[in-house]
């Protein structure tokens, strides 16, 4: 998740990151011209989130270079595994990793494979450290980097094994659907650092962007569900939706007939924002993709 579920969304800030052309204008906004999937928090460390930070960044944070903004990556850095790890091993990547819950968790459970966290909100980065060091981990590195430039250009082609994008900012109003990040552009960078036969697990509480990533990952050539018509009709999740009347939405009679949803995914530890997503009685939908 790339943002702290207990700091709000604001139209403010949305506005923030959409700057007016200038001649004048710094890096950064250039660097945020484009619609960007996540937003800016407050980036103060304190208490134990700073200890983390002070005695375990040198270890466990990827030390990109920067051309723009803070978030950036140089086009020509090529993030290198085997050296960073000193072994070869798979790798899976999650992207937008949050507090860094579940692939800590994931993480010590499976010393066998290699993590990498992608995340852009400094103390979730920081609390993902702590983490590492509770758990006396060897095989998670983070890096604070905007998604896009990690998926095109930071890691080589065919190197991840395992890509996950789990609850990412829904973006709920239309004119802010821009924003989301998974849509077909993203597709086609996650398609790139996938090896053959790769698994792309995603995960999200708002049906909608569940239908859109399904819409999303289905129209391309490059993935295959690996649960086609799975979880279609009455019992289906989506049908749920619309037999409950979720979300904030007026009860129908509409059945997916689709499917395509996949079970939970058990690597994934209950975090604290999927369990908030519970407790707001809203449901969870799993997808996970094989790249072709």
């Amino acid at each position: 998740m790339t943002t702290d579920p207990a700091l709000p969304l604001s139209e403010a800030v949305d506005d923030a990151v959409e700057p007016a052309a200038d001649a004048a204008e710094s890096a950064e906004t250039r660097h945020f011209r484009a619609p960007v999937s996540f937003v800016r928090r407050g980036s103060r460390l304190q208490g134990r989130r700073q200890q983390a930070w002070d005695e375990l960044s040198g270890t466990f944070v990827i030390e990109v270079p920067r051309v723009e903004a803070d978030t950036s990556v140089d086009p020509d850095y090529v993030f290198d595994a085997e050296v960073v790890y000193g072994r070869k091993a798979p790798l899976v990547v999650e992207i937008g990793s949050g507090l860094g819950e579940a692939v800590t968790h994931a993480a010590e459970q499976h010393p066998e494979k290699d993590f990498l966290a992608v995340e852009v909100y400094l103390p979730g980065l920081a609390q993902t450290l702590q983490r590492i060091g509770q758990k006396n981990l060897t095989n998670v590195r983070v890096v604070q980097a905007n998604a896009p430039e990690v998926l095109s250009t930071m890691l080589p082609a065919g190197s991840v094994d395992e890509l996950w994008v789990f609850f990412p900012d829904p973006w709920h109003k239309t004119r802010h659907h821009k924003r989301r990040m998974v849509k077909d552009s993203f597709a086609e960078l996650a398609a790139r650092v996938l090896a053959p036969g790769g698994r792309w697990r995603l995960a999200t509480d708002w049906s909608d962007y569940a239908v859109q990533m399904r819409e999303v990952l289905d129209a391309s050539p490059h993935f295959e569900n690996l649960h086609p018509g799975e979880r279609a009709g009455v019992d289906g999740p989506l049908t749920q939706v619309y037999a409950r009347g979720l979300e904030g939405k007026d009860a129908t009679d509409d059945v997916d007939t689709r499917g395509g949803w996949a079970p939970r995914f058990d690597g994934r530890i209950l975090t604290s924002f999927e369990n908030k997503a519970h407790q707001a009685n809203r449901l969870i939908f799993d997808l996970t993709y094989r790249k072709a």
